[in-house]
């Protein structure tokens, strides 16, 4: 092969090779697996397109295996997929997947998310393919092995960091709407330009996105999100009219406006700055996802007070309402990483409060109850939002934030308060006080619960009770002992 493959994957295209020679079946590597290795990128799976039947290809490769591996069969789209367990390394849990297909044509009715499929050659497979970059192939035939076969010039364009349709553009996101995802994602994945007659062609063909289904197109945005830098994407999928159609709340980010001479700053630039810095730090998806939404209360909050200018009052707590909603039309998971998200929004400005003087050992404490284990993944947010063009000003944010992270770590080494968990439990207090579950209750545990934050009281049990004994005292409660 003219690409450098590991020494098990030409273990694995040799035995692929046999197969589709003993049973007549032309094969190719692929799409995305060739992209990827010229590239020097990681592959995890690769795609084999044969001229034939891919499901009788991938059982005939399994038999090949010792032992043999499972074949998952999709019968109504045609393909089989293998998949080899902890490929890379024995030790690891990594796997590598492969999806066997017959060669087909495929296109759209022009109201419909579901493909029409026929037989069709190589060249049918490849006319079919979104980009030139990923209509690249290799032979696995014996004649010609190893031999990149490229209709569309597509290596030329990974030279050139292009992104363009092998079609007409009208023609090829025709067929498949999400196409226009996928050109931004690789976009912004790759680093790439859109060739400005396939940009063209997306943003004609912007409304077509509303026939697929929420599912695939959220698969696309995080992947977007996921990007080592997701602004690239998300400008993108602006200027082509398509976040209009997909996240019409980010549309209302857009802009800034003037009164008085008073303006404020573009809050969706400020978001993608925002996405951008805090991908420099961390993978985690949720998070960017914070990122993503933790401005995005403010367009309804926006207010203009004379003699002081534009203000977004509350906007965290609106921004925090809104992530279930927008969550929900995303298809996104209703789970903990929503709560992540809701609780990260809510939470953004508290940190920047107490880089004020003087602040309390109180105000701190109930940072670390109210954020709990997510306490760092605040802090990460928090400093990302910082996007000043002064570096004097960025300076002195920061070094005010690891003020902050100090004082974090001093008070939480000292009141234990990050994952609090009350010394005495509203059981305990039924007990003591012989008391069915009820206001009182809760109540009761309330005021020990403020108490500790408010450094009233130790955060053990002997203080705790001795206070609660103090409050029920005022209520008419005695201890039954």
């Amino acid at each position: 092969m003219d690409i450098q493959c590991s020494e098990k994957e030409l273990f694995v295209f040799k035995k692929i090779a046999r197969a589709a020679g003993e049973i007549g079946c032309p094969s190719f590597v692929i799409g995305g697996f060739v992209r990827d290795k010229i590239l020097n990128r990681a592959t995890k799976d690769a795609d084999i397109v044969c001229v034939g039947d891919g499901i009788e290809l991938a059982n005939k490769v399994a038999d090949l295996f010792q032992p043999r591996p499972f074949v998952a069969v999709y019968k109504n789209f045609g393909t089989a997929q293998i998949r080899l367990k902890n490929f890379f390394s024995e030790e690891g849990d990594e796997d590598w997947e492969i999806e066997f297909v017959g060669a087909r044509k495929e296109s759209y009715r022009e109201q419909s998310r579901n493909p029409s499929v026929s037989p069709g050659t190589l060249e049918d497979d490849q006319l079919r393919r979104d980009f030139t970059i990923n209509a690249l192939a290799i032979s696995l035939n014996a004649h010609d092995y190893g031999k990149l076969i490229d209709p569309f010039e597509g290596l030329a364009d990974l030279e050139r960091k292009i992104i363009r349709t092998p079609l007409a553009p009208g023609t090829t996101f025709s067929d498949d709407p999400l196409r226009m995802m996928r050109a931004i994602r690789f976009a912004s994945q790759l680093q790439f330009e859109i060739e400005p007659a396939t940009f063209e062609g997306i943003r004609q063909m912007a409304h077509r996105i509303e026939i697929i289904s929420q599912e695939r197109i959220t698969v696309e945005l995080n992947k977007i999100l996921a990007s080592e830098k997701p602004s690239i994407g998300f400008d993108l999928l602006l200027k082509s009219g398509l976040l209009e159609k997909i996240f019409p709340a980010m549309i209302d980010l857009l802009g800034a406006e003037y009164i008085d001479g008073k303006g404020h700053k573009d809050n969706f630039y400020h978001t993608l700055q925002v996405i951008d810095n805090i991908a420099e730090h961390t993978d985690d998806l949720w998070l960017r996802w914070a990122a993503l939404l933790h401005d995005i209360g403010k367009p309804a909050t926006k207010k203009f007070e004379q003699g002081h200018g534009w203000t977004f009052h509350g906007h965290e707590v609106v921004g925090a309402k809104m992530v279930p909603k927008i969550f929900s039309k995303l298809k996104l998971p209703m789970s903990e990483k929503m709560r992540f998200v809701k609780k990260l929004v809510n939470l953004h400005l508290r940190p920047i409060s107490l880089t004020k003087e003087n602040i309390t050992d109180s105000a701190i404490r109930r940072l670390l109850f109210d954020a709990g284990d997510d306490i760092e993944a605040l802090m990460l947010l928090c400093e990302a939002d910082i996007t000043s063009k002064n570096k004097y000003k960025v300076k002195k944010y920061l070094d005010n934030f690891h003020l902050v992270r100090e004082r974090l770590k001093e008070v939480e080494e000292k009141d234990k308060i990050r994952n609090w968990q009350p010394p005495i439990t509203g059981e305990m207090i039924m007990k003591i006080f012989q008391l069915a579950p009820g206001k009182v209750v809760g109540d009761l545990k309330n005021m020990i619960r403020e108490a500790i934050l408010d450094g009233q009281i130790a955060n053990d049990y002997d203080a705790a009770y001795q206070y609660m004994v103090e409050c029920a005292a005022k209520m008419g409660l005695t201890p039954v002992e």
